[in-house]
């Protein structure tokens, strides 16, 4: 949303039409949204590979040097405050299960956490939320472009619009941080709003070049 109502305001602030804010708008939409989802799908994937390739080394050297592997465990967790009984006891059993034990391995001295999500459903979840959220912005515009008139001015409906996803999304947010829904909310809107002013403040110092160029 942020992205793409800062194309819309750079526009609106040329003067262009409602048309070029569409194509604008949503070429940036389906690149921008494809670029986040392949961001996603490759960062996942690579966190599979770290985690395979570490997996590989860890089952190796247990079945070479068990002894070893099974001292770097007892340091991991005497660097942890356990000692005595207790710290064997913790050896013994992680050590008795070998999947647990290269599981233990990776996380504590790779730093790999297991990853359990979909490289493909992450990047398409990424997509399509970018794509839904992402077309708010766009909505008067189009209705424009479809009923001439309907609506007085795109823009000024565009920005209540997408202030208000701002602030939704923002509210959604402070259900998994554990704070203020008004706090998350506001917040998320002054960012947002923040980058549409840039973009807008752009558009306007462009204006004179575009009714140039026109």
């Amino acid at each position: 949303a942020v992205t793409t109502f800062a194309v819309v305001a750079s526009v609106a602030a040329t003067g262009l039409s409602s048309g070029v804010v569409l194509i604008l708008g949503g070429a940036n939409l389906l690149a921008d949204g494809f670029s986040m989802a392949a961001g996603n799908y490759l960062g996942i994937r690579a966190e599979k590979q770290m985690e395979e390739k570490a997996r590989k080394q860890e089952e190796y050297e247990i079945e070479v040097i068990p002894e070893g592997e099974r001292e770097e465990i007892r340091q991991i967790f005497a660097a942890k405050g356990f000692e005595g009984e207790t710290l064997e006891s913790i050896v013994e059993v992680i050590t008795a299960d070998k999947k647990q034990w290269v599981d233990t391995m990776i996380v504590e001295e790779y730093g790999v956490s297991k990853t359990n999500t979909s490289a493909v459903k992450a990047a398409v979840v990424t997509y399509l939320a970018f794509i839904i959220i992402g077309a708010i912005p766009l909505l008067t515009f189009i209705i424009d472009l479809l009923f001439p008139g309907v609506i007085a001015n795109p823009f000024t409906a565009s920005i209540g619009l997408t202030a208000i996803a701002f602030f939704v999304v923002g509210a959604l947010k402070s259900r998994f941080v554990s704070n203020s829904i008004f706090r998350e909310g506001f917040e998320t809107l002054f960012i947002g709003g923040l980058a549409a002013g840039i973009a807008y403040g752009i558009g306007l110092l462009l204006r004179p070049l575009v009714n140039g160029a026109l």
